[in-house]
């Protein structure tokens, strides 16, 4: 076979792939398509521009108990800073080991094998919030740790000069750390090309943040802690997220189209209102009595499991409507 008659047979083959594709595409062009889900106009044949994220269910099970873990650490610090009942501390502090041990357990479920989460800690990339995520993850457990510890040996009656200023280096590095454990999700998930999720990238972190702090104190209370912080962490945390759910619901952006539409839209609108708009009233009306505050704190917990499955879906749905993605190209 000569030169000029491979190469006249691959431009035939290169034009019968072209023909496939182009049918495919307006076949695929028939089939109406609800808001927040991919259309064909805009691709390079009707394929998505964007691969959705292969997040398994573990991930935004991470992401919610990553948050109370984090936000429980700060509590126990703050507690401890001024001088609280054991009690509370006590089971801040084993709240944050709790959920810290955990989250790793659930990222190596997503990952598959223990291997790859410990590739993750082979380098440190300042610029990468996964690479960040995962050393503050490791960093804030062996923090919880040490702190269970030293309290534990403090209560039991061990006197020892160095056990109490390792406790305050604990608590406070926990503390440090904590904060960056309960938000880097929300920055992980908004640097990415992720139309809805690249549009709410300042919202995220603040939101998942105040979330967590929520959850955090509603566990407290369930545990029997119906003391005056707790009701007031509460307070703010709830009053936040009613104005983040009225923001979304007044934004009207085509970007956001997965937070109005299929089933993250409604997932995301009853989980704004359980931790929003209800847990609020609910304290306000009923914040006086024991069963008011016990609901109050489950309708937060609830939600806030809710909305951090909303987000991911919101994204799957975004990765797959290229035209969000234009759209986003074209306003930046």
């Amino acid at each position: 076979m000569t030169s000029a008659t491979r190469t006249k047979a691959t431009e035939d083959r290169l034009e019968e792939i072209r023909t496939a594709a182009s049918e495919s595409a307006k076949a695929t062009a028939t089939i109406p398509h609800p808001p927040g889900s991919w259309s064909p106009e805009g691709t390079y044949y009707g394929l998505p521009t964007l691969k959705a994220p292969p997040w398994t269910w573990e991930v935004p099970l991470y992401f919610f108990i990553g948050g109370i873990a984090g936000m429980s650490g700060c509590i126990a610090f703050i507690a401890q800073l001024f001088r609280s009942e054991a009690g509370l501390i006590r089971v801040s502090l084993w709240t944050a080991l709790v959920g810290a041990t955990i989250c790793p357990i659930l990222l190596i479920a997503d990952l598959g094998k223990p291997t790859r989460f410990l590739n993750m800690l082979r380098v440190f990339k300042f610029r990468s919030a996964m690479s960040l995520g995962a050393w503050i993850l490791v960093a804030f457990s062996g923090c919880a740790f040490l702190s269970v510890g030293c309290f534990e040996f403090l209560l039991r009656g061990f006197a020892s000069p160095v056990l109490l200023p390792i406790l305050w280096l604990a608590e406070a590095s926990a503390a440090a750390t904590c904060l960056l454990l309960a938000s880097y999700t929300g920055v992980l998930i908004g640097a990415t090309a992720i139309p809805v999720w690249s549009e709410n990238r300042r919202l995220l972190p603040a939101h998942f943040l105040t979330s967590g702090l929520g959850s955090a104190a509603g566990i407290f209370e369930l545990a029997g802690f119906l003391i005056p912080a707790t009701q007031i962490l509460g307070f703010i945390a709830s009053g936040i997220e009613t104005l983040v759910e009225l923001k979304l619901l007044l934004r009207k952006h085509s970007v956001d189209a997965p937070l109005h539409h299929g089933r993250s839209g409604r997932t995301l609108l009853i989980a704004g209102l359980l931790e929003g708009p209800t847990a609020l009233l609910l304290r306000v009306f009923w914040g006086s009595i024991p069963t008011g505050r016990y609901v109050a704190a489950a309708c937060f917990i609830v939600g806030a499991l809710l909305t951090r499955y909303a987000w991911i879906w919101a994204g799957r749905a975004s990765a797959h409507d290229p035209d969000a993605l234009f759209q986003l190209q074209r306003k930046s």
